[in-house]
C-alpha cells in the first residue's frame, strides 16, 4: 500500500474517531458517560390515548408562566390541550367543579388530563412561577 493511500486511511480513521467522541482533540477530555450529583423525580406521565386521534396540527411546548400576588389563570379546559406542570416558586390554589380545591406550593408536579377544567389562584404575597408543558393544537 502507497503511503499516499495509508495516509489518507489513517486521517478517514482519525477523522471518524473524533466524530464518533472517541479520543480527544486539544487535549479535551473525553465526555462523561455517566451521570453523576444529579437527582431525578419521579415521574408524572399523562396518557395521551384519548388525543391519538387528533395529533395532526399539534405542537409540543413548554412555556414558563409567573402569576402575581392576587392573578388567577382563568377557567379553562384540557379537552384539547393535556399539560404536564411544575410549581418552581411560590404557591397557587386551584380550584375544580364539585367543591375541588387543592394548595401546589412549589416543588409539585402535576398533570392535567381531557377532563379537567379548572382555574388556579395565586393567594400569596410572592409571584408564582411554574413551567407548563403541553400539547397544543394549533388553530
Amino acid at each position: 500500500m502507497n503511503v499516499q493511500r495509508r495516509t489518507g486511511i489513517a486521517l478517514w480513521l482519525g477523522g471518524m474517531a473524533l466524530v464518533l467522541g472517541i479520543g480527544t482533540v486539544g487535549g479535551e477530555q473525553a465526555p462523561p458517560t455517566e451521570s453523576k450529583g444529579v437527582q431525578i423525580s419521579p415521574p408524572e406521565a399523562l396518557d395521551l390515548t384519548p388525543w391519538a386521534d387528533d395529533m395532526k396540527g399539534r405542537q409540543l411546548r413548554i412555556r414558563k408562566l409567573t402569576v402575581e400576588p392576587g392573578g388567577v389563570l382563568g377557567l379553562h379546559s384540557h379537552k384539547d390541550r393535556p399539560d404536564a406542570s411544575y410549581i418552581v416558586e411560590g404557591e397557587l390554589t386551584e380550584y375544580r367543579a364539585g367543591g375541588y380545591i387543592r394548595q401546589r406550593p412549589a416543588g409539585m408536579l402535576g398533570t392535567s388530563g381531557k377532563d379537567v377544567t379548572h382555574w388556579l389562584e395565586n393567594k400569596g404575597t410572592t409571584p408564582a412561577v411554574l413551567i407548563v408543558v403541553d400539547v397544543f393544537k394549533q388553530p
